[in-house]
């Protein structure tokens, strides 16, 4: 879609003002196509340059981090928390530990999670951090003293009504555990609500592990229904095997789908009879192991060292590793093999090049800030379960989720039959989180 002369403009200058960080621009670009159709509707959307705004983050914070291995040597990494919007409640998103992670990485991140948030309706704003530190490889004393030393430094940034951080890429159960340990020891408080994904013993939510890769399931399950398809008796192939690929793995299988791939950053494991969820768990998670130690236990599957799953045929697909990690060719690749539905379980994992290949194409496709936005959801669901001193059980949480994520499928899907874009996500998850972000900074007035 041509962005008009306007957005153009605003576009131009978020590229000039935010150099050398084309996650962003590439973000912000596919933002301000899909709402197009809003801002012809209503003019009165650019008002006290709302746009503007919205591409502008209220605070970014980077900061040196210093900590020492096993063998006493000094490290010095770098942090960032980027806090993109307080609009409708606290900063709310993940902390990304990788090597990867860089200030471009962590702003497009956020600005993301601006509008899966809104979408969620739990009064939630949007941010995100992380360091370039890979806790690949590190004891776990190492972890520990490098999440010690992030947060002293970012305690002073966070807290239950500020700023809630909780867990992404490489910042799991382990790393959220010192994080909190960390917090409570340097402010001498319980603040259960300032991190979320403990562990329940500290006041975690149950189910808030299985969440994320839950969400994007019931997402692609209820879009999936509206074209009178269904998940059972299908394949899937999923990108990535950390947590929200796994348990998008197991919440397939529940409701009947098979997946016969999946993939580390190594290579991708195929196995046409259907992965084994428990061995799996094992080499990953238990073990923390390449995806190819699941040969030794399963010979019968094969590993393919150095590809991505998406030349396997599937009836679905579930990205779930990392940004732009599927291209055109792999989009291209996917339909021709038949593929119905796309669900992205991890943020912008499509370039815009193979989400157009989906679009035209007629397969069903649900955007990150969607699909995904189960994760998020149960974080608030956490933070109301700190804030009360309750803990509900595993099946009250997901049921809450379900009903979450089914109440923002069909939010897109009004929002997008509103706009003339029937049944296409994109515009309705892009436009119903912008308009509701939106509204809440007008009515907030020029702050």
């Amino acid at each position: 879609m041509t962005l008009d002369a306007a957005s153009s403009a605003l576009l131009a200058d978020v590229m000039r003002r935010n150099p050398a960080e084309d996650e962003f621009h590439q973000a912000v670009s596919e933002v301000l196509e899909a709402i197009q159709p809003a801002l012809r509707r209503d003019p009165g959307l650019r008002d006290a340059a709302l746009l503007e705004r919205l591409c502008e983050p209220e605070r970014q914070v980077l900061f040196r981090v210093v900590w020492t291995d096993d063998e006493g040597r000094a490290h010095v990494n770098r942090g960032f928390r980027v806090g993109f919007s307080s609009a409708l409640g606290p900063y709310k998103g993940g902390l990304r530990f990788h090597r990867s992670v860089r200030l471009g990485t962590v702003k497009f991140l956020a600005f993301e999670q601006v509008f899966k948030n809104a979408l969620t309706g739990l009064g939630i704003g949007a941010g995100k951090g992380g360091s370039d530190f890979d806790p690949a490889g590190r004891s776990d004393a190492e972890v520990m003293r490098f999440c010690q030393a992030f947060m002293t430094e970012l305690h002073r940034h966070i807290g239950p009504r500020t700023d809630v951080p909780a867990g992404d890429i490489g910042v799991g159960g382990r790393e959220i555990g010192y994080l909190f340990g960390q917090y409570k020891r340097l402010t001498n408080r319980f603040d259960a609500g300032a991190i979320t994904g403990k562990d329940p013993l500290i006041g975690g939510s149950l189910a808030r592990p299985e969440a994320t890769g839950y969400g994007t399931v019931y997402f692609l399950d209820a879009a999936l229904t509206t074209r009178g398809e269904r998940l059972d008796g299908r394949t899937a192939v999923v990108s990535g095997s950390g947590n929200v690929a796994f348990h998008a793995m197991a919440k397939l299988r529940e409701l009947g789908a098979t997946t016969v791939a999946c993939s580390d950053s190594g290579g991708y494991l195929h196995d046409p009879a259907g992965l084994d969820l428990d061995v799996l768990h094992e080499v990953k998670t238990v073990q923390r192991q390449r995806l190819s130690a699941y040969l030794e236990h399963v010979p019968s599957a094969r590993f393919f060292p150095g590809e991505t799953p998406w030349e396997v045929p599937c009836d679905v697909a579930v990205p779930s590793a990392t940004q732009n990690e599927l291209d055109e060719p792999a989009a291209i690749s996917l339909v021709k093999n038949g593929v119905l539905g796309m669900a992205e379980g991890a943020n912008m994992p499509c370039t815009p090049a193979a989400v157009q290949v989906f679009r035209e194409a007629g397969v069903v496709f649900a955007p990150g800030k969607a699909a995904n936005a189960g994760g998020v959801a149960t974080s608030a669901l956490e933070m109301q379960q700190n804030a009360s001193r309750e803990r509900w059980t595993f099946e009250e949480t997901d049921r809450r989720l379900k009903a979450t994520m089914t109440a923002i499928h069909a939010q897109c899907l009004a929002t997008a039959d509103e706009h003339g874009a029937p049944g296409d996500y994109v515009t309705g998850a892009n436009i119903a989180g912008f308009r509701t972000a939106a509204a809440a900074m007008s009515t907030l007035g020029l702050i």
